[in-house]
């Protein structure tokens, strides 16, 4: 690559503004400003540098900050949208995703589910933010620490007199010896914590240097925090599903490879009674009953044969457990925790076959609503189950349909055979209907009764990516310490023919470095700091005829 040299015998990257050695200007563009650009301390970078390679446009691309504020906009606005509408983990598991989000929010919940928000946070896309951030912050970190860590590391004490002149403190005073005042100078900075460095009739003082690496610090924490993020689409280090059970009901648990299953002896719902003297304000207050205890009755299982593809479960009891609210069942690296329930869902119903002329009541039978047959015998008679609506209503078109494939509203439609009759008989049946569509039937079916069971709602979570995110956290804290209550301050000094040249570069508040040199330069009689910046303010104010 090519390099520059400077007139103080410094050779310097290419692309690079401010002389690494003396600091003086080396690029037109940096010689003409009023003051100078201290950022990365005028060095080269290299995505400045290389321009020519598909690496190096990626690089460039990534370093931008630009990138990095319009990736995090994005990612931004997805999360926001994914908190429209519930995220497919708090939905049911056994009813179809796609039909629930139309159903239930229309057109927009329809394409909602379409463009993949509904499972937003295990989406590739959405990974695929995170990765591109992590990239950039890294990218951009490594493209400008370095230029500046060497810059820092290595710079001279004595700086060129067109490097202090444009910098925007700056303060000359003549008609003075510079070594008369130079042991003055000395301990008025170490009074001020300065570390100051000596180069015959120059010196340096600094303080405050590790403030620069705080932005560096936070990039770090943000990493690792983007990390933890990132590892938590693994299902090895990051599980977190919901599963419905019914009481009497045994489950293999999500996301443990059917190694555990569980079983639900009774979900218990318990509210304060309402004659408790000791409760009766505080149920008044709420408006009615007040819940004192949720809690699921489990018993975990172990499968011994979770490992064989295909094998039937061989279940091994492990435990028995209560899990409520905040007492979460904990088992090798996962937690079960009680979130949700629903009361009296409908399992199954008795119907019982009549003969309508006579009254005559044939037999009974019993429809699973989760798991029903389709052909039931009563003896010589037949009864076909065609059709099943476990959530009935009319569609657009005026046909039956479901809605979900949960019993919320069972709807049949029976075939029966007798051996009287060659043809079959066709009826309807809902909760309060019973329809005979040809109004010629013999045989009829009479709801008999219902059966119905408590459903627990329960949190399957597993998490080792936590470490990443506390540590990232932790360390972005620092780096937010660091680079916010502590300033990066150096003050150049040196002899000027017949005088002394002072200059200070800050990375922020200003002000209170002028102030402090202006208290420590009146101790040695040195004339007051000047701020460029307003100087050049001040002329362009005059130029345009005073108007602001």
């Amino acid at each position: 690559m090519q390099r520059l040299s400077c007139s103080c015998g410094h050779t310097n990257p290419k692309g690079t503004e401010l002389c690494g050695g003396c600091g003086k200007p080396i690029l037109e563009q940096a010689n003409n400003e009023k003051t100078l650009n201290m950022r990365y301390e005028g060095a080269a970078r290299r995505s400045q540098t290389y321009h020519k390679s598909v690496v190096d446009r990626i690089w460039n691309f990534f370093s931008s900050v630009k990138v990095g504020v319009w990736i995090i906009v994005i990612l931004l606005i997805a999360s926001s949208i994914g908190t429209i509408f519930p995220q497919q983990m708090y939905i049911p598991t056994n009813i179809n995703i796609g039909q629930y989000y139309e159903n239930e929010f229309g057109f927009l919940g329809k394409l909602y589910y379409d463009l993949g928000f509904h499972n937003l946070y295990k989406s590739w896309w959405y990974l695929l933010l995170l990765a591109a951030l992590t990239v950039s912050l890294i990218i951009a970190s490594v493209d400008r620490f370095f230029p500046l860590y060497r810059s820092l590391k290595n710079q001279r004490v004595k700086k060129h007199v067109s490097f202090m002149k444009k910098q925007r403190l700056v303060s000359e005073t003549s008609n003075i010896e510079f070594n008369s005042v130079k042991n003055a100078i000395v301990e008025q900075l170490e009074n001020k914590k300065y570390k100051v460095t000596t180069d015959g009739d120059a010196l340096l003082a600094e303080k405050g240097r590790f403030s620069r690496w705080g932005p560096y610090v936070n990039h770090i924490g943000l990493i690792v925090f983007l990390l933890g993020g990132m590892l938590r689409f693994s299902p090895e280090l990051f599980v977190d599903e919901f599963m419905w059970i019914r009481d009497g009901e045994t489950r293999p648990i999500p996301g443990t490879n059917d190694e555990y299953y569980l079983e639900s002896d009774q979900f218990l719902l318990e509210l304060y009674d309402e004659d408790d003297e000791i409760f009766q304000n505080a149920i008044q207050r709420a408006g009615g009953t007040v819940v004192k205890t949720y809690q699921t009755s489990v018993t975990l299982y172990q499968n011994q044969n979770h490992d064989q593809l295909g094998g039937t479960p061989n279940l091994e009891e492990l435990k028995s457990y209560d899990i409520r609210v905040n007492e979460p069942l904990k088992f090798d690296s996962f937690a079960l925790y009680q979130l949700n329930y629903r009361l009296n869902e409908f399992k199954a119903m008795d119907f019982k076959l009549i003969n309508e002329e006579t009254e005559e009541e044939i037999g009974q039978i019993r429809v699973d609503l989760f798991n029903p047959d389709m052909v039931y015998e009563l003896g010589e008679y037949t009864i076909t189950l065609n059709d099943f609506f476990p959530d009935f209503y009319i569609n657009s078109e005026g046909n039956p349909s479901t809605q979900t494939s949960l019993p919320n509203n069972p709807a049949f439609i029976f075939e029966v055979k007798s051996p009287e009759k060659e043809e079959s008989e066709v009826s309807f049946l809902s909760i309060g209907s019973n329809f005979d569509p040809n109004e010629s039937n013999t045989y009829i079916l009479r709801l008999a009764g219902i059966d119905m069971n408590h459903v627990s709602g329960l949190t399957v979570r597993k998490d080792y990516t936590l470490p990443f995110l506390v540590v990232g956290g932790a360390i972005f804290m620092i780096g937010l310490v660091q680079g916010s209550y502590w300033t990066h301050r150096r003050i150049w000094i040196r002899k000027e023919a017949e005088g002394v040249i002072l200059a200070a570069h800050a990375n922020k508040n200003w002000f209170g470095l002028a102030r402090e040199i202006n208290e420590m330069v009146e101790k040695v009689n040195l004339s007051q700091v000047t701020d460029q910046t307003n100087i050049s303010e001040e002329k362009e104010r005059k130029k345009n005829g005073g108007s602001e």
